[in-house]
């Protein structure tokens, strides 16, 4: 009817005032209808046809420009509709000639703005002065036309968006022009009326800094400073906190980029690899680049900025391209993948499978000789055709099962926690730490003689400049001492048995002293924890305080007190610093640098063989005041997002005290959080990509005590020397009449660490030839942890399910009598010896080779892939798999398995026309757990088989060997957010 209807421009105006009222009333959703109507191309020919009269109709212009303005932003393609009809140039021509006349030129602007979120649109208005004539209209402070310059700042800010036009911008020193418009606009709006205008030069400035030359002359023109400052006097304003954040988010992106002040970013370690071979697949395999990918997702890096302060943690979601959409391979196919007679070696750790138990028995038990078994009666068999059909029976009885099988320990109070240290009363005498700094009569030296001989000196804790607060007073009114003892209430803890498995540790770094609380244990603290509550500000806060370094460049110290790199490195005399050590098992720091008095830059190492993989932490800390803030900030971070900004803390042990009774691992820190910064990645450590930054932690910390030695942790500690201690306590300690228990040693690691084998079940009943067979026919359950060294909480999820399958809790009693469980504790010893976060010494991520190990570069994935491939070659496949890990992004614990169906269902592809029968039997032991284990979530499980995990232990035992129940099971590093373990304040 418009198109009809040319000639009479009255009727067209009724009608475009008509249409302007109704998409006015209705949003949305009514422009959208005139969209798919065809009303974008109609009003753009009318545009065309008007355009020709002379003068053009002004009434006719405002009403279609006005109304393309409000339905453009809903046509994806107005901008190529535009550009083909020729109606770019109509509407910037009626800017041009009518730069006075301000209600036609606002719709028009308006227009301009929608048609140039097309890139192509924005270079060719760019090439026809655009970016000059919106310089025209913004100017000064003035309270006139204030919307008038609000729509041309948005405009600038879309146009600007295109590097052609930054570039011209830059080049006419524009940036300088928008710098000093946002000051005047910034003084003289005192009452804060005018925020959207200053927000919008505020977008100007973001828009043209995209570009390196517009960044290089933000910094010219002094424009870190003047952002600083203004920012600063709107902090007390909270509703100018959009202009805050804005200005902070320009300033970190043209803050110089630095390399990190380290020699090279490879690990200050390094092992020489075994020579592997040239050619073939497994050269292949080696040459491939670095691969960030991560079990939980959560490596890849998003340029994306966090501007605010109190988001969500979102969940994880799959990318489609990431999911394996090959029926083919998502198939289990069963296969042994090595040779029968190669196999064999594994027969040796499966002596459950022939041990006839004559000697270990009472001898009231055993059995007439007639009818005895003898020692290889299905050792040399292991296939169950030859079982009695009554174990056959028993053990399909035992599948079904599992259902009704309770995990959760019943008993509330029967908690291990592995510290085992009490108070007790005794004459006085004193502790020392192994990890002492500075001679001391009482004690040995410390270095590398720090272990040689059969015992290891105790003596005064002085050597560390510490003495216990408490023990004047004590030792006046009592003339005793509470000193701190191995427990025989928790005794899988024991100091001497420390030391001497820690002398039979071997590390690349060759570490020669031991951190207290490895050596003295700990009990967790008497209070609840809760998540910390984060204060509001407190990431602008600390990167404006970076930007200050900068700014204020007299006010860095900028001093050197640690590092791994020279060794050399030392602190004057008499100087207000802090003194860091990391020279021990686990432990991981490489260089720290003082800023500020009380601030410190600290260099995590990278994973030995590695250039990359920063986020496990493990230092000591002495020479502090008590009441003063101290700052550390951990700077080569490289996860995009942590949980530090949602409630984390870093744990500190304080051997004070630990001294005066409390030898807790606490949670500290205050003003924490995790932000990028401006240390920049090389493209070889961010695996190809480039651009890339570090990300900084950053947490406060008050001491207690003066001249105190604390230290503090990513997580828990958990060491390799602690993992042999609690195995052997354990074996000392279970009764062998009842509970069948074995340690072998599965192989060597690269280091020469041994990677132990553990077999725990219930002895048989009797060695009546029912009862054995009823033994050797279990299923088994087979379960790993700390393949990632850095996930510290696998192996204490780990050392609890060890110390409730040897308790003699009723359930656990049963799951003896039903299971023979196979577990292998720490299957990268090397990497948690040496503090890495990821990575073996060959440098290569363990959980990403399990579809072809290397016999020579991982031993243990090679072998325990081979006791995998061992059981189902015998028919003996494990009922149960499950590798345990540790995740940094989410709360709670929950598991990963594995299906085909639910993998189809992220996809495409119609699960059921693709006619797949599934056993649902995989959600069993989740479901399980959710309903027996408050720290359980369900909702984080996901069963979902994606290509980047395909060399996971989790999938290549569920594909290749073919085991249903195949699971990673990720522990928070964090904390609980459901249930009773969930603690607020």
């Amino acid at each position: 009817f418009l198109l009809q209807n040319t000639k009479d421009p009255q009727t067209i105006l009724n009608i475009l005032n008509i249409l302007i009222e109704v998409v006015s009333l209705g949003g949305g959703r009514r422009a959208s209808v005139l969209v798919t109507k065809g009303g974008t191309q109609i009003l753009l020919q009318l545009l065309l046809t008007a355009s020709k009269d002379s003068p053009p109709n002004e009434e006719l212009m405002v009403l279609l420009h006005t109304l393309l303005a409000k339905i453009g932003p809903k046509d994806k393609k107005i901008g190529m509709k535009a550009r083909i009809n020729g109606a770019l140039n109509i509407s910037l021509n009626l800017v041009k000639q009518n730069l006075q006349n301000h209600r036609l030129i606002l719709p028009c602007l308006q227009v301009l703005r929608v048609y140039s979120t097309n890139s192509v649109n924005a270079v060719s208005l760019g090439k026809n002065g655009v970016v000059e004539l919106m310089f025209k209209i913004i100017g000064p402070f003035s309270k006139k036309n204030t919307s008038l310059m609000k729509v041309a700042l948005d405009t600038l800010a879309a146009l600007l968006k295109s590097k052609t036009n930054a570039r011209r911008a830059v080049d006419r020193g524009y940036v300088q022009v928008l710098l000093t418009i946002y000051v005047d606009w910034h003084r003289h709006d005192s009452r804060h009326r005018y925020m959207l205008i200053r927000k919008g030069v505020l977008q100007c400035i973001k828009s043209v800094t995209n570009i390196k030359l517009g960044r290089k002359a933000f910094i010219d023109a002094n424009g870190m400073k003047i952002l600083y400052n203004t920012s600063q006097e709107c902090l007390a304003v909270r509703t100018l906190d959009p202009l805050v954040n804005t200005s902070s988010l320009i300033m970190r992106k043209c803050f110089p980029k630095n390399r990190l002040p380290l020699p090279t970013i490879k690990s200050a370690f390094h092992f020489q690899l075994p020579v592997i071979p040239a050619t073939g697949p497994v050269a292949q395999l080696y040459n491939l680049p670095p691969d960030d990918e991560s079990d939980d997702n959560d490596d890849a890096e998003t340029e994306s900025e966090i501007e605010t302060e109190n988001d969500d943690d979102k969940d994880q979601h799959f990318k489609n391209d990431d999911i394996e959409t090959d029926i083919n391979k998502l198939k289990p196919r069963q296969e042994v993948g090595r040779p029968i007679e190669e196999l064999k070696m594994y027969e040796q750790f499966f002596p459950e499978l022939s041990e006839n138990f004559q000697v270990k028995r009472p001898a009231f038990l055993e059995l007439p000789k007639k009818d005895s078994i003898k020692d290889s009666s299905l050792h040399q068999q292991n296939d169950q055709r030859n079982l009695l059909p009554s174990c056959q029976c028993l053990s399909q009885e035992i599948v079904k099962g599992l259902d009704r099988i309770s995990l959760q320990n019943s008993a509330k109070n029967d908690q291990y926690y592995g510290t085992g240290c009490v108070i007790k009363k005794e004459s006085k005498t004193s502790l020392a730490t192994l990890a002492c700094s500075k001679p001391c009569e009482h004690v040995s030296p410390c270095g590398s003689s720090l272990f040689e001989g059969s015992s290891v000196q105790l003596g005064k804790l002085c050597c560390t400049g510490v003495d216990s607060e408490e023990e004047d007073s004590r030792s006046s009114s009592s003339g005793e001492q509470v000193v701190l003892e191995v427990s025989d209430v928790s005794p899988v803890h024991d100091c001497d048995l420390y030391i001497e498995m820690v002398k039979t540790t071997k590390s690349i770094p060759e570490y020669s002293e031991v951190a207290y609380p490895d050596y003295f244990g700990h009990i967790p603290p008497p209070f609840k924890e809760p998540i910390l509550e984060r204060p509001y500000g407190v990431q602008r806060t600390k990167i404006s305080q970076d930007i200050e370094r900068l700014i204020h460049q007299n006010d860095i110290i900028d001093r050197v007190v640690y590092d791994l790199d020279n060794l050399s490195c030392s602190v004057p005399e008499g100087a207000d610093v802090l003194k860091f050590n990391s020279k021990f098992e686990s432990g991981n720091l490489r260089k720290v640098i003082q800023i500020r008095k009380n601030e410190y830059d600290l260099i995590l190492n990278s994973d030995i063989n590695s250039n990359h993989y920063h986020q496990w932490f493990y230092f000591e800390v002495s020479g502090m005041k008590t009441g003063i803030g101290y700052r550390f900030n951990i700077i080569n971070c490289e996860k995009s997002n942590s949980q530090f900004n949602y409630g984390m803390q870093p744990l500190m042990y304080s051997v004070q005290e630990a001294l005066n009774s409390r030898p807790y691992w606490t949670r500290v820190g205050t003003d924490i959080c995790y932000y990028k910064n401006h240390f920049s990645r090389s493209s070889i450590a961010a695996g190809g990509q480039k651009g890339k930054s570090y990300y900084t932690i950053t947490f406060t910390v008050t001491f207690q005590h003066k001249d105190d030695v604390c230290y503090f942790a990513y997580h828990y500690p958990y060491t390799y020397s602690t993992l042999k201690m609690h195995l052997q306590k354990l074996e000392s300690m279970h009764n062998p009449q009842q509970i069948y228990f074995r340690q072998d040693v599965l192989c060597e690691t690269l280091a020469g660490n041994s990677c132990p084998l553990v077999t725990i079940t219930a002895m048989p009943e009797s060695n009546y030839y029912e009862h054995i067979c009823q033994f050797r026919n279990r299923p088994y359950v087979f379960l790993s942890a700390r393949v990632h060294p850095g996930e510290t909480n696998a192996s204490w999820v780990m050392k609890g399910t060890l110390e409730y399958l040897m308790s003699n809790n009723p359930s656990a009693q049963c799951l003896r009598e039903s299971y023979i469980f196979k577990i292998i504790p720490m299957l990268n010893p090397d990497g948690v010896v040496s503090g890495n976060h990821r990575c073996s010494l060959s440098g290569e991520d363990l959980n990403r080779q399990w579809q072809n190990p290397n016999p020579d570069l991982h031993p243990t994935i090679y072998h325990a892939k081979g006791l995998l491939q061992y059981l189902a070659a015998i028919k003996r496949l494990p009922l149960v798999y499950c590798d345990y890990h540790g995740h940094s992004r989410k709360k709670n614990v929950f598991m990963y398995g594995c299906s085909i169906k639910e993998t189809m269902w992220h996809t495409n592809v119609n699960a059921v026309s693709c006619d797949l029968m599934e056993d649902p039997g995989y959600r069993a032991l989740p479901k399980i757990l959710s309903q027996t284990a408050p720290a359980f979530c369900m909702g984080s499980c996901s069963f979902v088989v994606e290509k980047s995990k395909e060399s996971t232990a989790r999938v290549v035992v569920w594909r290749e060997i073919g085991v249903q129940r195949s699971y990673t099971m990720e522990s928070t590093l964090c904390g609980c957010d459901q249930g009773k373990y969930k603690v607020t304040k």
